[in-house]
């Protein structure tokens, strides 16, 4: 990312969000105490995006010829989402969707995406063995705990971060990096949960803190690649999980939380941070 200029906080960007999605212009928008900072992904595209600038200095219409007649559609508050962050939304969209079933259904979709397969013998619940569970073909099963949610409240906390960081990771990477980010931290942290003997375990959080640790591990050590997190939202988050460790977590309401899930997630996630931002530091 490569930073273009600053604007006033009291300054409207969202026509020039707008047209610059319009015509398909790589870019990111940060905001701190100081204003909003424009940042453009692509060095090539730079004339094109000073010539819009202008433009919208002057107050001309940014739009391309043809796109007001599908603007209606695509700012809708179904379909937006999945123009903006197609990967992160459809994710939301399978938790509220599971989330759903499991009312209607009960325990037999709980059954359907833990990590190994559950059942009950002699009153009691039976596990199947994880390398069993692959050779048997449910492969999906390393990574569908990740959709079950088993309150209202885990599910909105968790599709919150969610929807936070993993739309500024899919505007800036892309998609195809996001589902590749998914897909590596759900299954290192259901992995690590899975290693503690738990199974009967759920839930995007672990995803979350990798994401908490990606994008906060970016915006440190490559500043000029436009991710940005509130450091006292890292602060609350950490904390959180810390919180969660301990005996009070479990006398206030909050027991049975998937610490090793979390802790898994923030540490591929951090991992991956180290990575990413030093390819983008040598650039």
């Amino acid at each position: 990312m490569y930073k273009v200029l600053m604007l006033p906080r009291d300054t409207d960007t969202r026509p020039l969000r707008e047209a610059l999605w319009a015509h398909r212009i790589g870019h990111r928008f940060t905001e701190d105490e100081q204003g909003y900072t424009l940042w453009l992904a692509d060095p090539a595209q730079h004339q094109q995006l000073m010539s819009l600038l202008e433009r919208w200095k002057q107050g001309e219409s940014l739009m391309p010829v043809g796109h007001r007649h599908r603007r209606r559609l695509a700012d809708s508050g179904v379909t937006r989402p999945f123009r903006v962050a197609p990967v992160t939304a459809t994710l939301l969209g399978l938790c509220l969707l599971v989330f759903g079933l499991m009312a209607v259904l009960g325990d037999l979709v709980v059954a359907m995406l833990t990590i190994v397969p559950i059942g009950i013998a002699n009153g009691s619940l039976v596990f199947a063995d994880l390398g069993d569970t692959f050779a048997s073909g449910q492969v999906w099963r390393i990574f569908s705990p990740a959709l079950l949610h088993f309150s209202w409240m885990h599910l909105i906390f968790n599709m919150l971060w969610l929807w936070y960081f993993g739309r500024q990771v899919e505007e800036i990477q892309g998609s195809r990096h996001m589902a590749l980010f998914v897909l590596l931290t759900a299954v290192g942290s259901n992995l690590a949960q899975y290693a503690t003997g738990t199974v009967l375990f759920g839930g995007m959080s672990g995803v979350d803190y990798a994401l908490l640790g990606y994008v906060w591990l970016m915006s440190r050590r490559a500043p000029q690649s436009g991710f940005f997190v509130p450091q006292m939202l890292v602060v609350f988050m950490l904390g959180w999980m810390v919180f969660t460790m301990t005996d009070i977590a479990g006398l206030v309401g909050f027991g049975n939380v998937a610490n090793e899930a979390h802790v898994g997630g923030l540490v591929v996630g951090l991992l991956l941070g180290w990575y990413y931002s030093g390819r983008q530091r040598r650039q």
